[in-house]
């Protein structure tokens, strides 16, 4: 990953004018750490202007973290626990900022030391030596945190930290991508269960052969959607199904969307474009649902968005969750929009996120799972084995270097 300075970075987010007004060209290449005492070279105005605007920043993030961390001791907020859950939550955003930058500081004073001491050694070359081989050894670290904080202050997904509905839809392949799409959904549960997820099946369509025709689930936890969302897109396999008798290789595919939990604040939904009836849900649940008109059949006319809820032993109930998905899809929707305009002013390719968009091909003859966003294969007994941590840190890492390369072409105007 290509590192640009911290303090460049800062500036940027900031957007402070005073910086703007000086030529890049004027950092002569040093480093944010590099301050007056480890450099005989006075620093020059865009240098000093940079170091004020980054301690400012990360300063007030320490102090909002200290505010939050007294509050946790506040009986009010103790007493209150959803208000001290808010608080909670609030504190750990910043918590790796706050502890990163505190080990930077103490590093800079560190070096500070160091420096004096190889200053007053005289000819003493062991002395100088020693301080020599602790400075090298402090700005290593510091080149560490540095690389760290930049990601650590890249403008944050704000829906990262969301709840989601996931869609999962057999594609083109019959009973096989209706075998598929429940492959996924076995290895989405087991990856679920192993984060501490709750999940709950909100509306699901079986396959006559097995797996399933579609399947939503209500997936709720920490920081969700911040993992999941990389799974959004079409998937496709390539193996031989159970019911071919020749041993041929078909290849059929299953979509996955990932749509953050939202409500009436984020989405306005018009009453007018609502069309709802009702019918008999059918099937297990006892009478109620074979004679009362439990299952509500859902359509937006502006989208065309037609949902079916069938889970809930009541209408209202199902209503109720029927909205909710509707939302969260119009929500999918207008995030899509965002992120293909933002992708396209950048140029990034690492993927939109969008259900047409074919992310992997699991490939069961060579036992392999390729992710064509990252152009990198993966073992597919891992995936299989819902250890899919590894892919969703490629790809969030890959969304990190790509912001630090924006940001970086952003500095050049």
């Amino acid at each position: 990953m290509k590192v640009i300075s911290l303090s460049l970075i800062l500036s940027l987010l900031n957007q402070s004018p005073s910086i703007k007004a000086f030529s890049l060209g004027n950092t002569n290449g040093v480093n944010v750490h590099q301050s007056q005492s480890r450099t005989s070279a006075t620093p020059t105005a865009l240098s000093m202007v940079m170091d004020v605007a980054m301690r400012s920043r990360l300063d007030g993030i320490n102090r909002s973290y200290q505010a939050l961390t007294e509050r946790l001791a506040d009986p009010d907020v103790i007493s209150d626990s959803n208000l001290l859950m808010k608080v909670m939550s609030d504190r750990s955003k910043s918590e790796a900022t706050v502890t990163a930058y505190e080990e930077y500081s103490t590093l800079s004073d560190e070096v500070e030391g160091a420096t004096e001491l190889f200053q007053e050694a005289g000819d003493d070359q062991e002395m100088r030596e020693m301080a020599r081989s602790e400075i090298k050894e402090i700005e290593a670290r510091m080149d560490e945190l540095e690389a760290e904080i930049q990601v650590l202050l890249l403008p944050k997904d704000p829906n990262d930290d969301r709840n989601v509905l996931i869609e999962i839809r057999a594609g083109t392949g019959g009973s096989e991508a209706n075998i598929f799409a429940g492959d996924l959904a076995d290895v989405y549960r087991k990856y679920m269960s192993n984060q501490g997820w709750k999940v709950a099946v909100m509306d699901e369509s079986k396959g006559d052969d097995g797996g399933y025709k579609s399947l939503t689930l209500d997936v709720r936890g920490d920081m969700v959607y911040s993992k999941m969302k990389w799974e959004a897109g079409v998937h496709r396999v390539q193996r031989v199904p159970a019911t071919e008798s020749q041993g041929r290789v078909h290849t059929s595919t299953a979509t996955v969307a990932v749509m953050p939990e939202c409500d009436e604040v984020d989405v306005k939904i018009d009453p007018k474009d609502i069309e709802m009836s009702t019918m008999r849900a059918g099937g297990a649940g006892g009478q109620n649902v074979n004679k009362v008109e439990t299952a509500v059949d859902l359509l937006h006319k502006p989208t065309g968005i037609r949902i079916k809820c069938t889970q809930e032993r009541s209408q209202l109930k199902n209503k109720d969750l029927a909205m909710k998905l509707l939302m969260s899809k119009l929500y999918e929707i207008e995030i899509e929009k965002k992120e293909m305009e933002e992708r396209a002013k950048r140029g990034v390719q690492i993927g939109t996120g969008g259900r047409s968009e074919k992310i992997r091909t699991y490939n069961w003859k060579d036992s392999r799972c390729s992710d064509h966003r990252l152009g990198q294969n993966f073992s597919l007994s891992d995936f299989l084995n819902a250890d899919i941590g590894k892919m969703i840190d490629a790809m969030a890492a890959k969304d990190q270097e790509e912001k630090l390369k924006a940001l970086s072409e952003e500095s050049a105007y």
